[in-house]
């Protein structure tokens, strides 16, 4: 009898389920929709109102000359060079910092009153303004070292970057299911095999998209390379590691307002660079990312 009543409970459950919606319903939805593309619609068009700005103003000034001149002579490869190898040394100096941290506070420290300690930090950290950090920069570094110089820019990036990688490589590896450690666990793998080969193997896209994000920030900084970098109209000797050194943020900060034609020109085509050179590794990373997937 109680087998006869529940296939009759499941029939109508199923009978309800294929039938079709109200139509109040069916027009709820549509409108929600429809408000939702609506606004996102809205919230896209400043963006691509942006870009086109850049685009159609600096476009015209891509040459192939202008990639292997320095600023002086309307050029902008040293700035270029300068950009990648302060990026490079707040990734070299934030990266690893940030990845192991993540991993203290959400595998090892969640009992542990320091890891209260350091998440505050962090979410501290990545409200701070830039120009505040290009200060600390400035007198950590700068004022010990008597020169502006690529590695005091790299180490002011490396204090923007790595509270954005610490909190989304935590998140990340929060993200991955329990039941994947009890796996591992069950397997004979100690906390150290499994939070290494399972958790973080497993939250390897979410780290990285952490990583280019903060790598995206960092690129577009100009407040503390002011105070650290300075900037070059030429070639910095050494890849201006101990001295002075151009970059594309500052670059466009420091020719924006030029009366030379030229001059502003360069401004906007800089920018185009500045949004690919992001673009790219953006790209590169989702290839990579994809093929470990695959294999």
């Amino acid at each position: 009898m109680s087998n006869y009543i529940q296939s009759e409970i499941d029939e109508s459950l199923a009978a309800e389920l294929c039938s079709p919606l109200p139509p109040e319903r069916v027009i709820f939805a549509y409108t929600m929709n429809a408000i939702a593309f609506g606004f996102t619609g809205i919230a896209l068009i400043p963006l691509f109102s942006i870009l086109w700005e850049i685009l159609v103003r600096g476009i015209s000034g891509i040459k192939p000359e202008i990639f292997v001149k320095t600023v002086i002579d309307n050029g902008f490869a040293n700035a270029i060079l300068g950009t990648i190898v302060m990026v490079g040394i707040g990734a070299v100096l934030s990266i690893p910092t940030g990845i192991m941290t993540g991993i203290f506070l959400a595998e090892f420290g969640q009992t542990s009153p320091i890891a209260g300690i350091v998440r505050f930090i962090a979410s501290i950290l990545t409200g701070v303004p830039s120009i505040v950090v290009g200060i600390f920069a400035y007198g950590v570094i700068v004022l010990v070292t008597k020169s502006f110089s690529a590695i005091a820019g790299g180490f002011a990036l490396a204090v923007i970057m790595l509270p954005v990688i610490v909190l989304t490589t935590e998140e990340s590896l929060k993200l991955i299911p329990i039941s994947q450690r009890l796996a591992s666990a069950a397997l004979g793998g100690t906390r150290f095999q499994t939070t290494l080969r399972i958790v973080v193997a497993a939250a390897i896209p979410g780290i990285t998209t952490g990583i280019l994000l903060a790598v995206a920030r960092a690129a577009g900084e100009t407040a503390p390379l002011i105070f650290t970098a300075l900037f070059s109209l030429d070639w910095s000797e050494g890849l201006g590691l101990l001295s002075p050194t151009a970059s594309l943020p500052v670059l466009i900060f420091n020719l924006y307002n030029d009366p030379d034609p030229e001059k502003s020109q360069l401004v906007w085509t800089t920018s185009i660079i500045l949004l690919s050179l992001i673009l790219s590794v953006s790209i590169l990373s989702r290839l990579v990312i994809r093929q470990r997937r695959i294999k």
